[in-house]
């Protein structure tokens, strides 16, 4: 080969090593730079009112979540519409894992009704359960009722004079205070609200006589002796010292048993290393005693799920709500309530 030939080609080569070398130094540098997911605050939608059971597990992850996350959570209450509101906008927000949601048993069961705007079960993705609770029957402590027998007693002595607060159409406190009246062969007016507070401050206000709300948000009411409890809707009493006392539906002789379950979910589509990331992240909240102590004293049970077992829960409570909504005859009542 010519000499002048070969200094070409050394020449050459030597100048695509260089390009190579800088391309592979500048890829580098990008994979090293890129952000790592969360690098801004993460916004949790809650699609209830403030202080209701949803509202104080937002809170409970929101103490924890710069520990683990290491991004703070921005709590956004959104109620209305029986929570249709909420998960509306948690359902139409980018998946980014920037915008996630507070979850219960209750967007299962909306769907049942009729459409909604978004199928809440598919258009979103659970990422983790945090705790499990019954509903509790609760009147005001001025009221002569000292159990379920009596209400029941007044309202047959009373036609239609008893109003009962719920959270929203077709929710499962809705649910629980039809079954009781049907089961009851009672009359109840129902009074629906945007959230469990609301039901609690219309319940003190003499607006409503009987509500159906979680235990987090009537437990101070009724250690203050301001709020007197008739009945829980669990299998078992409530585990909770405070609460223990509190006798199930099935002792006094009516089948209601409805537990709820609060929940994070975000919209379908996560990318992968996000929902890996909160997946772990959660995982370590729900796991922190701390976290575990500030749910009990709210009157709940940690209960955690992962993003599989959550999917898996979604889908046999969403059958099973089908069946019981049909088969108790509320969903023909709830819907001509609706309509």
């Amino acid at each position: 080969m010519p000499k002048k030939a070969l200094i070409l080609l050394t020449t050459c080569l030597l100048l695509i090593s260089i390009l190579i070398g800088g391309c592979n130094d500048i890829q580098s540098k990008a994979t090293t730079t890129t952000p790592q997911y969360p690098t801004k605050p993460i916004t949790i939608i809650v699609p209830f009112s403030a202080g209701g059971g949803l509202d104080l597990t937002a809170r409970a992850l929101e103490k924890m979540a710069p520990k683990y996350l290491g991004q703070p959570f921005v709590i956004v209450n959104k109620p209305g519409g029986a929570g249709t509101i909420g998960w509306n906008e948690l359902s139409s927000a980018s998946p980014d894992g920037y915008t996630l949601g507070l979850s219960s048993v209750d967007l299962l069961i909306l769907p049942l009704y009729g459409p909604t705007k978004y199928h809440y079960p598919t258009a979103l993705e659970p990422l983790v359960q945090v705790s499990t609770s019954s509903f509790i029957m609760i009147v005001q402590a001025e009221q002569p009722w000292q159990n379920l027998n009596d209400v029941i007693t007044y309202a047959k002595q009373h036609p239609a004079q008893l109003k009962f607060g719920h959270s929203g159409i077709g929710s499962p406190s809705h649910i629980i205070g039809e079954t009781l009246a049907k089961d009851a062969g009672i009359t109840l007016e129902q009074v629906p609200f945007r959230g469990a507070s609301e039901v609690t401050v219309a319940l003190l206000g003499k607006h409503v006589q009987i509500a159906f709300i979680n235990p987090a948000t009537a437990k101070e009411h009724i250690k203050n002796g301001t709020l007197r409890a008739l009945a829980t809707t669990g299998e078992q009493r409530l585990t909770d010292p405070d609460l223990a006392y509190i006798p199930t539906f099935k002792e006094q002789g009516f089948n209601i048993v409805l537990n709820n379950w609060h929940g994070l979910a975000a919209p379908k589509g996560l990318p992968p290393e996000a929902k890996t990331k909160l997946a772990e992240g959660l995982k370590a909240i729900v796991s922190d005693p701390e976290f575990k102590t500030n749910v009990e004293n709210l009157g709940m049970q940690v209960e955690y799920l992962d993003p599989r077992e959550s999917t898996e829960k979604w889908l046999t409570d969403g059958e099973n709500s089908a069946k019981t909504v049909q088969k108790t005859g509320i969903l023909d009542l709830i819907k001509a309530q609706k309509n």
